[in-house]
């Protein structure tokens, strides 16, 4: 947030919330006054932070802001496995796990596939695919797995929408084959291993 003097950054981590106007409770950790409210910030599990005038300079750009020219030499320079990479905030910022799954998903794109390796096409697949998945997402208002919600309290429906995360063992939605769960940089990572071969 861009403030009269300096920048006050907040990552939500995975259980942070920013609420405006919302009474404040056991696990609130801070509470800004501002011209049109008050924001509250409230974090169960403690996994995120605030930081004043943060040097912001080692994110990657916006997902929704990034040239196709650009995010496609990016990633041919990088040698690394396709779900860590979109989890890379120096690649992309702002693109996390639920997103990552479905991105791939609906690029048919394996999350251990390597990105130098892929083609031409599978690139625009994810880049397409990325912008969607995320612009839905908004306009759905988040996913609501657990205990997001928005600024408003109000809870997200687009993890009606979710084709991969969470799905593990559900019939693929597309070919019927079990979504399968494996771990990459130490997250949950879903996939169809019939729609998304390596």
């Amino acid at each position: 947030m861009q403030l009269d003097e300096g920048t006050l950054t907040i990552h939500l981590g995975m259980t942070g919330r920013l609420l405006i106007d919302a009474p404040e409770e056991t696990h609130t950790y801070g509470s800004f006054t501002l011209d049109q409210g008050t924001l509250v910030y409230n974090d169960p599990r403690q996994f995120g932070r605030i930081i004043w005038n943060v040097d912001l300079s080692h994110l990657g750009p916006e997902p929704l802001e990034v040239s196709y020219e650009d995010f496609a030499a990016n990633l041919k320079r990088r040698k690394t496995r396709m779900k860590a990479l979109l989890l890379n905030q120096a690649f992309v910022a702002g693109v996390g796990n639920i997103y990552a799954d479905e991105t791939l998903f609906a690029a048919g794109v394996h999350p251990l596939a390597l990105s130098a390796r892929l083609k031409p096409a599978k690139i625009a697949a994810v880049y397409e695919s990325m912008r969607r998945i995320l612009s839905t997402a908004i306009e759905k208002g988040g996913s609501s797995i657990s205990d997001y919600v928005d600024a408003h309290g109000r809870k997200g429906f687009f993890q009606l929408e979710h084709h991969a995360y969470g799905r593990e063992g559900e019939p693929c939605m597309v070919c019927g084959t079990p979504i399968k769960k494996i771990l990459v940089t130490q997250r949950g990572t879903h996939f169809c291993p019939n729609c998304q071969k390596r």
